[in-house]
């Protein structure tokens, strides 16, 4: 069992810039990649981002591209999603996700574990 402890997200003007945290622990061993998908209100899960075990590959959906950065730190087990000009368009609840391997996806289904969920609030 993998275990994903999210931290960070609230409430923030557009144009401004929030930090989301997933922390993994339990049995992480391996190679492993990790993601991030958000769901606003009203509509189903959606991918945002997605990097590979070794950092070096990472995959956004087109709407964040420029904006938003997905990175890791395997030393700490933890993903991040650095989030700058926000739109209020951006207004979800985010979620991460892992899964075995090397290779990132952008399928939700292909994710093994996710997170509790961070409600991100951009006000315009």
């Amino acid at each position: 069992q993998v275990q994903l402890v999210q931290s960070g997200g609230g409430l923030v003007q557009a144009g401004g810039s929030l930090r989301l945290s997933c922390a993994a622990s339990g049995r992480t061993f391996g190679t492993y990649t990790m993601g991030w998908f958000c769901q606003a209100p009203g509509k189903e899960r959606e991918f945002v981002a997605a990097i590979s075990w070794s950092g070096g590959t990472t995959y956004y959906t087109d709407s964040v591209k420029g904006r938003f950065t997905i990175s890791r730190d395997n030393a700490k087990n933890t993903v991040y999603l650095q989030m700058n000009s926000l739109k209020p368009e951006d207004t979800a609840v985010y979620y991460c996700a892992i899964r075995r391997g090397l290779r990132p996806t952008t399928e939700e289904n292909e994710y093994d574990y996710w997170g509790q969920g961070t409600q991100v609030t951009v006000s315009s």
